[in-house]
């Protein structure tokens, strides 16, 4: 079983588009360079046909990154409903925030909390509007830990 501590998951909310950025600079130049090249050579449309290329280049990886932004705006917002309940967690029990690990990087019915000190496990059972929780004690089958911190 994984388990993720608040340091993992404070780390890892940002993640790297830089390739997809230089991507989408490198198809606008080339689609301007031939846009240029086709508006100084009106006669010769291979230039147009691979500004087109380039734009559709473009269009793809703009695409692509709207659609990662959206995805990472769902995880980033999940993952952001977690510090202050993994932070609660420590409070309430007496333990420092890096003590309680989660089995899940998202807020949800079902998780499992650790306390990693008191060697101690909870399953989570969130109210309807997610305000509120309950821990019950559980007891996990393999008890073969694999933390991510």
């Amino acid at each position: 079983m994984t388990f993720y501590t608040l340091k993992y998951i404070e780390q890892n909310q940002n993640t790297s588009k830089t390739i997809l950025y230089v991507l989408i600079a490198i198809a606008a130049l080339t689609m301007i360079a031939f846009t240029v090249l086709y508006l100084r050579h009106r006669f010769d449309t291979r230039y147009r046909d691979l500004g087109i290329i380039a734009l559709l280049f473009l269009l793809l990886f703009v695409g692509t990154q709207y659609e990662k932004y959206v995805q990472t705006n769902l995880v980033k917002s999940q993952s952001e409903q977690i510090i202050p309940f993994i932070k609660s967690v420590a409070k309430d029990h007496g333990v420092s925030n890096s003590d309680v690990m989660v089995s899940s990087t998202n807020l949800q019915n079902g998780l499992i909390v650790r306390l990693h000190s008191k060697d101690i496990d909870y399953q989570l059972e969130l109210n309807d509007d997610n305000n509120s929780y309950t821990l019950k004690k559980a007891h996990v089958i393999n008890h073969e830990v694999n933390v991510k911190n």
